[in-house]
């Protein structure tokens, strides 16, 4: 079965500047990849040229077969950058409203009441999203972005501004994605939950791919042992 995403040979440029320098990944479908690195590594540049969003010089690059900035490849992807990417006019209900036509979703009131439910947010629903706080609009951010059950999920630090409990939730909503059959690849700086939650792990430094495999025992027991034994610094 060819891989869910793929990305070869793969230069990303900002000027003289390489971002993404050769690199080569694959991610199988139905897996949940943590994609690790310290700040400035290249995990958002990564993540967005996935998405389409950004474009690339060189090297070729797949989403279930297709092209990122094609139409099927936007239609079964789901995208979670760092900005929050709602309207804060507009209630959490008119939000996940507008995104569900945008995605083509012919019947959307019974999910869209599942996931205000799911995330928390049914009892605020209807108030407008200027007046949330960050980390209610993360939770919506989420609910946005897991609506459609998009068979993709690149999520850019998917934790952040997230309580405990929150955390624990976010969890609980990729494991389920993935038993639906979704192949996800999520970046974080919270090395201890990505290694609970995640099949495989990806580590990239300076741009360069360091370490692709399955997360094994010893990455959950000790975290920092990735760091130490695949990158130039050490440590994290």
């Amino acid at each position: 079965m060819p891989p869910a995403i793929r990305l070869e040979a793969v230069w990303k440029y900002y000027g003289d500047y390489p971002a993404l320098r050769n690199y080569t990944l694959q991610v199988a479908e139905g897996d949940c990849c943590a994609l690790l690195g310290r700040n400035g590594a290249g995990k958002t540049t990564l993540l967005r040229v996935l998405a389409g969003l950004s474009p690339f010089q060189k090297g070729d690059i797949s989403l279930l077969g297709w092209k990122p900035r094609s139409g099927e490849a936007r239609r079964n992807t789901g995208f979670l950058g760092h900005g929050i990417g709602v309207y804060e006019d507009l209630s959490a209900r008119e939000n996940l409203r507008f995104f569900a036509t945008v995605a083509g979703m012919k019947q959307a009131h019974s999910p869209i009441s599942s996931w205000l439910e799911r995330v928390d947010l049914a009892r605020v629903a209807d108030i407008p999203v200027r007046q949330y706080s960050r980390g209610m609009r993360q939770r919506l951010a989420l609910a946005r972005t897991f609506l459609a059950s998009p068979r993709i999920l690149l999520l850019d630090e998917p934790f952040t501004s997230l309580d405990d409990r929150a955390i624990a939730m976010m969890g609980e909503l990729l494991r389920d994605a993935r038993a639906g059959g979704a192949t996800i690849l999520f970046s974080t700086h919270q090395i201890r939950e990505a290694m609970v939650i995640a099949s495989h792990v990806t580590l990239i430094e300076q741009g360069k791919l360091r370490y692709s495999g399955v997360r094994t025992q010893e990455m959950l027991d000790d975290p920092g042992h990735l760091y130490r034994e695949h990158t130039e610094l050490g440590g994290f």
